[in-house]
């Protein structure tokens, strides 16, 4: 009864541009499920987040490199961000230091007045999108998988999951509302 309801009151899949940080990008491949991601949804980022996905590109194994071209190539859009853009972010939220692929892609959402939706595991980031009012517009990496219908197996390390997702944002709405 509980899965009947739960299917016939389930959002439809998100239909406009998907965010996503170096750490997602990093776990789809490690599970296999870039394809269906970027077969399910419209992927972006920005340059940072694909320069850093070839950081320490030495030190993985071989079926855990990413080609940067391929990777390109996959998306449907990289972004460059103008230092302006990221400085302007640095000042709305003095007091949450954001990596520079999580601030760029965040400098470039900000700008956006479109539907789209971030998807990226690190608390500071989402504890930036809570601030700036964005807490619907976060999402986990297995609830954009499972509205795709796609299983990794590999299973996704916890950070990814729907349950410490919103585990996480609660604990994060409590802070910030103290």
């Amino acid at each position: 009864m509980a899965s009947c309801i739960r299917s016939i009151c389930e959002v439809a899949r998100h239909q406009g541009s998907v965010f996503v940080d170096t750490n997602v990008i990093l776990e789809s491949h490690r599970v296999g499920s870039w394809r269906a991601l970027t077969g399910g949804y419209r992927v972006e980022t920005v340059e940072d987040c694909v320069t850093e996905t070839q950081t320490g590109f030495q030190r993985r194994r071989p079926e855990q490199r990413i080609d940067a071209g391929e990777l390109h190539a996959s998306l449907a859009a990289v972004h460059s961000v103008e230092d302006r853009d990221r400085a302007e972010l640095a000042i709305r939220a003095h007091d949450i230091i954001l990596d520079r692929g999580e601030a760029s892609l965040w400098a470039h959402a900000l700008h956006r007045d479109d539907a789209w939706v971030l998807c990226g595991p690190d608390k500071a980031s989402l504890r930036f999108g809570v601030r700036m009012g964005f807490r619907e517009r976060l999402v986990s990496l297995e609830r954009l998988l499972d509205d795709v219908g796609y299983r990794p197996r590999p299973s996704l390390r916890t950070a990814y999951t729907i349950a410490w997702h919103g585990r996480a944002l609660g604990e994060i709405v409590l802070a910030e509302n103290e």
